[in-house]
Formats: structure tokens, C-alpha cells, sequence
């Protein structure tokens, strides 16, 4: 029933790609759904995109906000009640929608108040908080990247790689359409605030219906499909990329069962007060524990074999390495210590390691442990994959040992190295592009030929 659809779901949508109106479409729709889940919509734009319909994910994010508006109203609701808990990533994300939506109400206002003839003499203030708000509405950035960096991995892991390509993309053509409006806003008050009106309400347009596309369909395929651990994940990541207006106000601890022997008596929050004793049941089977659960609906039983722990690596031993001799330990700690960024993807594309040489926060390219593992294709919006395939490909076939490249940046200060590396065996094969950054604005800060003084 449900790959029947998906086949419906699929041929709505190859109609509107082929110039069906959205009147037809909406009415067909209407005869064979109700309460589409999130997950069939995903499914649905995986089979578009990968099969031989001639539809590219470009296709389908250019018709987005018809999709989305094609499913308002019919998407079943998710019920998790662990996701209106204060701390957890879906409240964080929902609650700066929220506050977001305000920022753009209240530039509306500003805008508004700035056009009457009764104001003029204050425009030099309303100005000023017109500039504020947009700087506020400017933090958008940091809801977007947490979706990108945090959210996206984890759907790509449960295959739904498409969905977050397209939101990608369009995520920064709003970028784009607030980047124009902001420039706009520089000009005044010489500029034209009729024009900065007309510039702000296309970017206000596409950015609440990506309001909506967050919370009626992306949210809904997370809530469908993320575990538990998941959320723990991205919650314990979040503060890497900052967010939007709001931050938590406190972190979010799910009651969590503890199938240990005994329960840790110092476990914060009183977070296992509820969990009863676990007790050996001598009619289990030998190495098996089993566990009573207290529930609103009542008591049940559960009956395990706890794993077996895996004997962990010694990592203070001491091993031939390179010229000389390092325990694991000591190399991480030397790799931490170099005043570079390091990422390293293997010969497979797949990114393999970073290190921490400083806080995630103060990174120029933010690492967090999500990404590891995921393809490096999937980790660069879809604006720049092109640049980062070419450079890819010339390290890989040989044309180039490294490629270098440089940019300052205002926000963090610094005047940034980048060079990606060609990493080959003693046999001259290739196993990977080793990345490493630099801040080398300290370089240009010299004053003298020499200084060896301590």
C-alpha cells in the first residue's frame, strides 16, 4: 500500500513538473490522501531524483515551495513527547521559528513607520533599530547551519539523502535574498526604502515557507525516525554552531533505563530514582538478567543478555610510529597541539577524521563528531559541490599535489590559509585529501627580519 503511494505521490509531482497546474494537481491530491506521512514525501523525492525520470534535485528545488504547499494540511502530525521538553532540539528549533517570525514582523512595522511623513524627524532612530532587527534576523544562519550540520548526517544515515540536498540548496538561495536585502539597508538613508521593502518581502516570502517546510516536513521525518540517542547527539553538538535569538534555557536530560547491575547512586537530576531494581530471574537462561519497568499502563518484564564489553586498545602504549615512538594518546594530543585544523577524507570520499586544535566554536570550517563518516559531497552545500569535486579530482588523478586557497574573514579575524592535500602510500597510490587550516594574519603582524628573544 504504501510503494502504491508513493507511485501516486510521484506521478503528482512529474505532472507539475511538466506543466500541470497547481489547481489540477492539488485537486487530484485531495481524492487519495490524508495524513501523508513526512517519511512517504522523502521516499517519494529519493525515487524522483535517482531515477530515470530526467527530474535533478535542481528540478525539484526549484518547484519546492509547490510541493510543500501541495502537502499543507494532509501531513500526519508526529506525537514524541520527549520533543516539547525544554533543551530538546526540536523545542530549541521550533522556539527560534518563533522568534525569528517576530524579527520579521517588527522590521515590517519599522519599515512602515519609516515611510511616514510625521517620522521624519526620527529616522535617524528608527534607522538604527531597523539595523538591529536585521542583525537579530541575521542569526537565521546558525538555525540553518545546525539543520545542515547537525539534522542532515543523521537523515543520510536512515537514507533520506534527498530531501536534505534540495532544502540545502534552497536554504542558501534565502541566504542570497537576505545578503541582497542587507545591502539594500546599507544605503539608506540615501537609498530607496521602497526598494528595501520589495527586496525584504522576497526573502521574507521563501524564508517562512522554509519555516513551514521545517516544521510540516522535515521535523516530522526526524520525530519519524530519529532514536533517542540521536537527539542526545545533536543536542550535546548544538552549542558548536550557536542559534537563532533564543538560547536554551536549560539542558535537556531524558529519563533514561538503566539495565546496569546497579544503578549509579550519583546520577544527576534524580534521573533513575524511578527505575526499579534489576533482578536475576532463576528461571532465565544462564548469563541472561531480567529487568521489571514500571509504565502508566502498567508493568512489564524484560529478559537480556547483557554484551559483552570489548577489550579497549591500551592507548599509552608505546609503538613504532614514523621516525620514532608514540602511544595513541600522545598523538592525538600532538595532532590537538598543531596550530592548524586538520580533516582528513579517505580515498572512498568518505570524511575519516578531524582534530581539536581549537573549540568548535572558534573554528573557521566547523568539525562536530556527525559528520564523521558521512560522504564529503553530502557536507558542502550544493552551490559550492562543484569546486570541491574539481579539487577532488585533480589531487586524485595527479594533475596536482596540493591546492591552495585564501580568504579573510571579518567575523572571526583572522586571514585564512587553506590548503588540501594529495595523500599518497610509498607506492605513489592515492588514499585521501588531507585539509589543513591556518590563521596567517599573525605573519603579516611582524616587525622585524628576526626575533629569538624569550
Amino acid at each position: 500500500m504504501a510503494d502504491e503511494r508513493i507511485e501516486v505521490l510521484k506521478d503528482i509531482l512529474l505532472e507539475l513538473h511538466h506543466g500541470a497546474s497547481a489547481e489540477s494537481v492539488q485537486e487530484r491530491f485531495n481524492q487519495h490522501f490524508k495524513g501523508v506521512s513526512a517519511i512517504e514525501i522523502s521516499m517519494m523525492e529519493h525515487e524522483l531524483m535517482n531515477a530515470d525520470t530526467g527530474i535533478t534535485f535542481e528540478d525539484v528545488m526549484g518547484l519546492c515551495n509547490v510541493h510543500a504547499n501541495l502537502f499543507k494540511g494532509a501531513i500526519a502530525d508526529v506525537d514524541v513527547p520527549d520533543a516539547e521538553q525544554e533543551g530538546h532540539p526540536v523545542k530549541v528549533f521550533k522556539d527560534e521559528n518563533l522568534a525569528l517570525r517576530a524579527a520579521i514582523m517588527r522590521i515590517r512595522r519599522i519599515i512602515e513607520n519609516y515611510t511616514k511623513p510625521e517620522n521624519e524627524d526620527f529616522r535617524q532612530e528608527i534607522l538604527k533599530g531597523l539595523k538591529h532587527q536585521f542583525d537579530l534576523l541575521g542569526q537565521f544562519h546558525h538555525h540553518y547551519t545546525r539543520k545542515e550540520k547537525l539534522f542532515f548526517p543523521i537523515m543520510e544515515r536512515y537514507g533520506h539523502d534527498s530531501p536534505p540536498k534540495v532544502m540545502w540548496g534552497v536554504d542558501d538561495d534565502i541566504r542570497d535574498l537576505f545578503k541582497d536585502a542587507k545591502a539594500t539597508l546599507a544605503k539608506l538613508p540615501d537609498g530607496s526604502i521602497e526598494e528595501l521593502s520589495q527586496k525584504f518581502e522576497a526573502f521574507a516570502k521563501e524564508f517562512e515557507e522554509m519555516i513551514f517546510k521545517e516544521e510540516a516536513i522535515l521535523l516530522m521525518i526526524l520525530l519519524e525516525s530519529f532514536t533517542q540517542d540521536d537527539w542526545l547527539q545533536i543536542a550535546s553538538e548544538s552549542d558548536a554552531y550557536g542559534y537563532a535569538i533564543l538560547k536554551p534555557t536549560e539542558k535537556w536530560i531524558p529519563h533514561r533505563e538503566s539495565f546496569d547491575n546497579e544503578a549509579d547512586a550519583d546520577t544527576s537530576d534524580n534521573q533513575l530514582a524511578d527505575a526499579l531494581n534489576q533482578v536475576q530471574d532463576d528461571n532465565s537462561p544462564e548469563g541472561t538478567n531480567t529487568k521489571v519497568i514500571n509504565t502508566p499502563e502498567g508493568q512489564f518484564t524484560i529478559t537480556f543478555k547483557p554484551k559483552e564489553k570489548e577489550e579497549a586498545v591500551d592507548r599509552t602504549i608505546q609503538q613504532p610510529f614514523g621516525n620514532g615512538y608514540l602511544s595513541v594518546e600522545q598523538a592525538n594530543l600532538i595532532l590537538n597541539h598543531l596550530p592548524l585544523e586538520i580533516t582528513f577524507v579517505n580515498k572512498d570520499d568518505i570524511f575519516q577524521y578531524y582534530n581539536d586544535s581549537v573549540p568548535a566554536a572558534e573554528m573557521v570550517f566547523k568539525r562536530t563528531p556527525s559528520q564523521v563518516g558521512r560522504n564529503v559531497e553530502l557536507c558542502h552545500p550544493p552551490k559550492v559541490l562543484d569546486k570541491v569535486k574539481k579539487v577532488f579530482e585533480l589531487l586524485r588523478n595527479g594533475q596536482r599535489d596540493k591546492v591552495n586557497m585564501w580568504f579573510q574573514s571579518e567575523r572571526l579575524g583572522k586571514f585564512v590559509y587553506v590548503t588540501y592535500a594529495a595523500v599518497r602510500d610509498q607506492a605513489g597510490d592515492f588514499q585521501g585529501v588531507l585539509e589543513y587550516v591556518q590563521d596567517i594574519k599573525p605573519f603579516f603582524e611582524l616587525d622585524s627580519e628576526f626575533n629569538r628573544d624569550i
